[in-house]
This record gives structure tokens, sequence and C-alpha cells, in this order.
């Protein structure tokens, strides 16, 4: 099964249930406090991609109810678990992706009173710093002999700090023209 393409969500669901999720409820709960912070997947995505990953034999399920509720549980197959080893060990290039409305907002005020991209850079720190707050209670072993989840939150500390500290400078640089309308071009370096 050499070379089989993996979307996106697929890539999230055979890794949480090689981590030992059995449910999409269970998927959902531990993307929402890990990869979420760079890797989003939501209910709406990942029931359906559970039910194209067996379509195609990467993922078998078998209900299992419990208190008359209708539940599911998955497992990876050997293809399953063939397709996540040869995406994980893939040389091609791993897709990134930033979307932030508040850039987008920055990036479109050219012209505007420069209030308002202050307003907005402002929103922008106090988004990251909600976010390293709650990636500092997270508490990943360094010393477990797989560093992955270490090595992330490591990586998601480093960079919403440095967005902070970018918005910091941003909120300076802004702060001696608020009122006035921006006439720098996108680019420049002054």
């Amino acid at each position: 099964m050499g070379g089989m393409t993996l979307t996106p969500t697929a890539r999230v669901v055979l890794g949480m249930l090689r981590l030992g999720k059995r449910t999409g409820y269970e998927i959902k709960q531990l993307v929402d406090v890990s990869t979420r912070f760079f890797w989003a997947a939501s209910y709406g995505q990942i029931y359906p991609e559970l039910k194209r990953l067996e379509e195609r034999g990467l993922v078998e399920s078998e209900p299992q109810p419990t208190g008359g509720r209708a539940r599911t549980e998955y497992r990876l197959t050997v293809a399953g678990e063939r397709a996540l080893d040869e995406w994980l060990a893939s040389d091609a290039e791993p897709a990134m992706e930033l979307r932030d409305e508040a850039l987008l907002k920055i990036f479109f005020s050219e012209g505007r009173d420069t209030g308002e991209a202050l307003r907005t850079v402002r929103a922008l720190r106090a988004k990251h710093e909600r976010i390293l707050a709650s990636l500092r209670v997270i508490d990943p072993n360094p010393t477990d002999p797989d560093p992955g989840p270490y090595l992330t939150l490591q990586y998601g500390l480093g960079l919403h700090d440095w967005a902070i500290e970018w918005c910091k400078t941003t909120e300076e640089r802004l702060s001696g023209r608020s009122g006035s309308k921006t006439r720098e071009k996108v680019g420049s370096h002054a």
C-alpha cells in the first residue's frame, strides 16, 4: 500500500488511534488539549474521516454501546499502521499553514487610523498570552522515551512567547503614531 495519500485530518485521526484513543469523542478530547494548538480537528471532520478511513481499510470499527448510547470504537488495521508510518517517514515537505484573522486585519490596515491596528495588536497579544498560559499547565515528561509531546510543547511555548514580544514591540511602534494615518507601504523597514 505504498504511497497512500492521507488527508490532514486522517493523519490526526490515525495518530490519535495509535495513541490509544478509541472513539471519535476521545479523539476530539485529546485534540482539544494537545494538537489543536498547531493542528485542529473538529467533530465535523473527525467522524466523516473515521468513516472514510474504514472504507479504505485503514481502521476497523466495533459497536460498543454504553448506557443506552450508541458508541463505536475504532482501531488501526495493519494497513492503517503502515499508512501512518509511511507518512511519518515521508521526505515530502510538511505543510505549514498560519491563519490568523488579527494578522489579516493588520495587513489590510494601511491608510487607516493606527488606533484600530493598535487595538488589534493588543487583542492578538492577549490571545497569545492566554494560549501561553494554557500551554504552561501542560506537563509532559521530558525524559519520556517518546519526546514528541514535550518537543512540540517547547515549540509552542517559544512561538507564543515570541509572538507576545512581537506584539509588545509593535504596540510601542504603533503607539507613537496612534491617531495618525499609516503612510508606510507593506514591506518597508522604517
